[in-house]
């Protein structure tokens, strides 16, 4: 028999006044919850089932008196510091009663509090018995799910996607007990209808206040083509427009359009840089409020917020993307979706019967493109899920990938649907800028000398040192400005807006500015003439996108040149890029769609694995390692340690790190203020004590000299030189 207490099976006690709720209370809360949720995609009486069972396990007598002494509900109990492991009984019980289903039921149980497990530990876990003083209920009978067509890929989305259902349940219902005030936060959202109608008001305002250009003409029809195609059905479709054509809001258009078309209940929009995503996020909070939109990065401060209400709202929905419009990263989005762990995949039962915008599609990275490919095929045949390409270098996403030899390729999407028929030549239309690449070998100073030649120039190298080598050499009468990571985000972002404002003002005072990549994408800035390193199409288009934005000087000239007489290429992704546009023959319109498919394929055949982390082997099967594949499943491998500098506001947070310790909301504060410093630089910064640690794994330079107001983390300088002498 369980261990009763007052007649009650406890499953929490709210300390602020001693109120139990039971574990029959919370098995039937759960239940409920995970059931709507997973009535989504079919799923409602299996997700019932996986609440009813989860917490079984608490109705151990010695788990019972762990509650109860931990609480200090009963005194005598206090000496128990631990109680016994919950998680697996209901996953056993499941087992035994449910043969055919256990996988879909048994793992997200026996996971829902360390994370789902690799198969042997699984398997290793729930071979315990069942203790004796746990009742085992009879359950109803529960047929497996109707679904068609399942593919090798599909169980392992399908397993988490019910694990989220059940820990975003688990989450919420003890919340409602334990802490009812912060429950009532969630929850009240504007609907896709409202949204559609405030993004409507806003482009028709928008439209009054434009002139009637070329350049506005063509982003009005492609407005126009938004919401004619939002009409179509669930699938994947694709917004091929070139640079200047009004994508990011064309985009949401078509989204909302689609959303309320088709009954679905939010928007996500991933990026894959957060200099993109802080631009976009803005931009879409003026048009739907701020209470409207979540912005989740690593980047964003929540004390942005001024309203302490929506402030919390907005940090609550972190949690579970329970927000109307999500603006979040590749990383964010393909890294829980791939995620083994409770915090991380509680969130992805709220992308089934979503709008997917995947901005800047060209760069996912190509060692993750068949997992990522087929969990996005995943998310639409078996969760609702529309999704959208957008770009202005579109990547090849159906039909037959073909890699370096024949075992590298893969089957990728059957059909993605253009929102811009081929007839509408939107490159030519668009057709601002003319590419002038010039193949030959150059010196620092000799780009240097050319950018001398213009008023107001950007200059996008590859690297942090190429960058800070070029600046170096640029007069400083003038304005000259220099963009990189080693400078912080908050840095970056007060150098962007700086580089707007000047943009717009006297023309006659020059304005020149050396960046690496992180400018390119996404990024609205318009200068007369740009030059670009030596890189792939993708990247140099890109580039070539900031060059006379508006199309107000006639044709512009975009620069590609070379380093070699610095330095090759690095080796790597940079290498392999420039090597397939350099390997295409022929003459090219760069600017066309079908001269960005000829590139693509280029590279495609250069890429050794489109698998590199091996998720076919590790999770393309029955016995799923969930744990393994979300420790391998990174799409930056970042060898770098982020770190706290002395710029600006920086001082007053350190002093409060000091003084109250470190919280969650002073590290995302500093992570404003921190630059991610490579391992062998870090070392050697570290070795003559110019990194302190006031906390474990929480590093600082304190000393100005490290940080430059102009260029950020200085790795190199002449306090350095003298400490080495010393």
């Amino acid at each position: 028999m369980p261990y009763i207490s007052e007649n009650k099976t406890i499953s929490h006690i709210r300390t602020s006044d001693m109120a139990i709720q039971t574990n029959e209370e919370h098995l039937q809360g759960v239940a409920k919850l995970a059931a709507q949720f997973a009535a989504e995609f079919g799923c409602e009486d299996i997700a019932r089932i996986i609440g009813l069972l989860h917490d079984k396990g608490k109705e151990q007598t010695e788990w019972q008196k762990y509650i109860q002494g931990v609480t200090g509900y009963n005194p005598k109990y206090t000496n128990i510091q631990s109680g016994p492991n919950h998680s697996y009984v209901g996953a056993r019980i499941a087992q035994i009663q449910y043969p055919q289903l256990a996988p879909l039921i048994a793992q997200p149980i026996a996971g829902h509090h360390r994370g789902l497990y690799d198969y042997c530990e699984y398997i290793e876990e729930t071979k315990k018995e069942i203790p004796n003083d746990v009742l085992v209920p009879k359950l109803q009978s529960c047929a497996m799910p109707r679904l068609q067509n399942l593919k090798s890929y599909d169980l392992h989305h399908f397993v988490r996607m019910l694990f989220s259902c059940l820990v975003d349940a688990d989450s919420l219902d003890t919340e409602m007990f334990m802490n009812p005030e912060q429950a009532s936060l969630r929850g009240v959202h504007t609907t896709m209808e409202e949204l559609l109608s405030k993004l409507e008001v806003y482009l028709a305002h928008l439209k009054e206040r434009s002139e009637d250009t070329e350049v506005n003409r063509i982003r009005n029809y492609v407005q126009e083509q938004c919401v004619k195609e939002s009409l179509g059905k669930q699938g994947f479709y694709s917004l091929t427009v070139p640079t200047g054509g009004g994508k990011t809001l064309a985009s949401v258009l078509w989204a909302l359009n689609h959303a309320v078309n088709n009954h679905l209940h939010r928007v996500i929009i991933a990026i894959p840089y957060t200099s993109i995503i802080v631009q976009t996020a803005a931009t879409l909070k003026t048009i739907f409020g701020e209470e409207n939109v979540l912005e989740h990065h690593s980047n964003f401060d929540p004390e942005t917020i001024k309203d302490s209400e929506r402030r919390e709202r907005m940090q609550l929905a972190t949690e579970n993307w329970d927000y109307p419009i999500i603006v979040t990263t590749n990383v964010q989005l393909f890294e829980s979706i791939f995620s083994n762990k409770r915090s991380d995949c509680r969130k992805l039962h709220n992308i089934v019967k979503s709008v997917l915008i995947l901005d800047e599609v060209q760069t996912l990275p190509l060692d993750f493109y068949k997992p990522i490919v087929d969990s996005l095929d995943t998310l639409h045949r078996l969760f609702g899920t529309s999704v959208l390409f957008t770009t202005a270098s579109q990547p090849v996403l159906t039909g037959r990938i073909e890699g370096s030899n024949p075992s590298v390729g893969f089957d990728a999407l059957t059909y993605v649907r253009e929102i811009i028929p081929a007839d509408a030549k939107l490159h030519e239309k668009l057709r601002r800028v003319e590419l002038k690449i010039d193949e030959n070998p150059k010196t620092y100073d000799e780009i240097s000398s050319e950018l001398l030649k213009h008023q107001r120039v950007l200059c996008i190298v590859n690297t942090r040192r190429d960058a800070k080598e070029i600046y170096d050499r640029l007069p400083k009468d003038g304005i000259r400005l220099h963009l990189s990571r080693m400078m912080c985000p908050a840095h970056i972002a007060s150098t962007i807006q700086q580089i707007k404002i000047l943009l717009k003002e006297d023309a006659s005072v020059p304005v020149r500015v050396v960046s690496t990549q992180l400018i390119e994408a996404g990024v609205d800035i318009d200068f007369p003439v740009v030059f670009r390193q030596e890189a792939g199409l993708d990247s140099i288009l890109q580039a070539a996108g900031r060059c006379n934005r508006e199309g107000k000087n006639g044709i512009c000239i975009t620069y590609v040149f070379s380093l070699g007489k610095e330095h090759p290429l690095p080796p790597g992704f940079i290498s392999q890029t420039n090597n397939a546009r350099l390997n295409m023959v022929g003459s090219f319109d760069w600017f066309a769609p079908e001269t960005m498919a000829a590139y693509f394929k280029q590279l495609h055949c250069r890429v050794d694995d489109f698998d590199k982390q091996q998720m076919q082997e590790l999770l393309y099967k029955p016995e799923c390692e969930f744990e393994e594949a979300a420790n391998r499943f990174h799409l930056i491998d970042d060898q770098t340690i982020p770190t706290l500098i002395n710029w600006n506001n920086s001082v007053g947070l350190y002093q409060q790190l000091l003084s109250e310790g470190p919280s969650y909301q002073l590290m995302k504060q500093m992570a404003q203020y921190s630059v991610n410093i490579r391992k062998r630089d870090f070392d050697k910064l570290k070795s003559i004590g110019a990194i302190e640690e006031p906390f474990e794994n929480i590093y600082v330079i304190t000393n100005p000299a490290f940080y430059h107001e102009d260029t950020g983390l200085s790795i190199e300088n002449q306090w350095i030189e003298e400490t080495y002498i010393i």
